[in-house]
């Protein structure tokens, strides 16, 4: 890294370099047996410098190591878009707890115990269900140095693991399942596998809701795949400098039900979201998105913030390309309401534990469509059956007007933790 970066400072303005290291095993399981286990290192190096004003960029993986990255960022560097932003100096960062040593100590072995935990359980229930499961650990190990002085380095430990299962009746295809991750190994699984039982339980039973506008309830897992994209899109500081987002110009405002507040927060300790800085050596903070329901920041990274006149939020994530805003992990507070006292609350309604194809809507206008991939009907209070062939459709920031919130939050996939979400009216559809 010093050598390339050496090299850039003799023929740019300003130079970055950037490099990640992933060592990682993964066990997975098909049809109920395990299918492999799986070993793989990886590590890249990229090159950002400012030439004449404007960005280069080149990146190689470590296998091409006779690449000159000085020489192709230079080249692109003559079609870079121009920056207007500095890199950030010598930088303190935050304490980021985001490693255990004990995760590399578990073997393949206990991993494949683990997996095999996860399934039995389903099978000894319902012996027809065909299991999918995935256990996996690793530690990610990244670096980055500037011009100007900016050094970081942080090494992070993951774990994960998740089951899901299938049950087939003729055409009916039932879908179950769940999941956890940390930065600490995972040894319970209890959670996993006894909220995969609480559906298929409930699932026994089937029963059918009209084509009405009615109470739902969207479990955490039913916010995460149904409701939280039109909120990154919204809050994403270049849609909002490009006048995409449709909150970019009401900062300040009461947007939401004031019980909604939201966060994104890449301190907090030994999520697999979490970090000392973004990946442009900019320092970690909480940042309020959502206050009582007041628009009060969006996310930028430094060239979007300076586009925007703004700072940078220490937002800027890579994906084998030049940085750009991102959350690490969104937080919403929890209300203070139970689960069961929403599911009382209702005559007629739905709690949806996945939704299939909600992303497919025009998600920058906050809109939804999706087919209800595991939902529950409730009738006076109590969940009666599963419901097939439904679809809900609504609008996030029309929802997001009213609402009650559980006062019981959970992490889904890592980044996203959030209660219960309980509407008063959601179109609902079914054949």
């Amino acid at each position: 890294m010093e050598k390339i970066l050496a090299r850039a400072k003799k023929v740019a303005e300003a130079a970055e370099v950037f490099t990640t290291s992933v060592e990682e095993t993964s066990v997975q399981f098909e049809t109920n047996r395990l299918k492999h286990v799986e070993g793989k290192q990886s590590t890249t190096i990229a090159l950002r410098l400012i030439k004449n004003g404007r960005i280069g960029y080149a990146l190689s993986s470590g296998e091409n190591k006779d690449i000159d990255l000085v020489a192709m960022a230079l080249e692109t560097a003559e079609f870079g878009m121009p920056a207007k932003f500095a890199f950030p100096d010598e930088t303190t960062f935050p304490e980021a707890e985001i490693y255990d040593e004990q995760v590399m100590q578990v073997t393949p072995e206990q991993m494949i115990k683990t997996g095999e935990g996860l399934i039995s359980p389903l099978i000894a229930n319902t012996p027809e269900i065909i299991c999918q499961a995935g256990v996996g650990r690793g530690v990610v190990t990244l670096e980055l140095m500037n011009s100007r002085g900016g050094h970081a380095k942080y090494n992070k430990t993951v774990f994960s693991l998740g089951v899901e299962g299938t049950v087939i009746h003729g055409t009916d295809m039932l879908f179950v399942g769940e999941g956890e991750s940390s930065c600490r190994p995972i040894t319970d699984i209890r959670y996993v596998v006894s909220e995969t039982l609480r559906q298929l339980e409930l699932a026994k039973t089937q029963a059918s809701v009209p084509t009405k506008l009615m109470p739902v309830i969207f479990t955490p897992n039913g916010v995460a795949n149904g409701l939280i994209s039109p909120l990154i899109a919204a809050f994403n500081g270049k849609m909002v400098l490009e006048g995409a987002s449709p909150i970019g110009k009401r900062l300040g405002e009461t947007v939401f039900d004031t019980k909604l507040s939201l966060r994104d927060d890449a301190t907090i300790a030994f999520r697999p979201e979490s970090r000392p800085c973004d990946d442009e050596g900019v320092a970690s903070r909480r940042i309020p998105l959502i206050e009582e329901g007041v628009v009060a920041n969006f996310l930028y990274d430094l060239q979007t913030a300076a586009l925007a006149g703004k700072e940078s939020t220490g937002s800027g994530s890579r994906d084998r390309g030049l940085p750009s805003p991102s959350p690490s992990a969104f937080v919403i507070a929890p209300g203070t309401v139970s689960f069961d006292d929403m599911v009382r609350d209702m005559k007629e309604g739905l709690v949806i534990e996945q939704l299939m194809g909600a992303e497919q809507g025009n998600v920058l206008g906050g809109d939804f469509s999706g087919n209800v991939l595991l939902g529950f009907k409730v009738e006076n209070g109590r969940i009666v059956g599963r419901v097939k062939d439904t679809m809900v459709s609504g609008n996030v920031y029309q929802l997001l007007k009213e609402i009650t919130l559980g006062k019981e939050a959970r992490w889904v996939g890592g980044f996203l933790q959030t209660p219960h979400f309980y509407f008063p009216s959601v179109s609902v559809a079914s054949k």
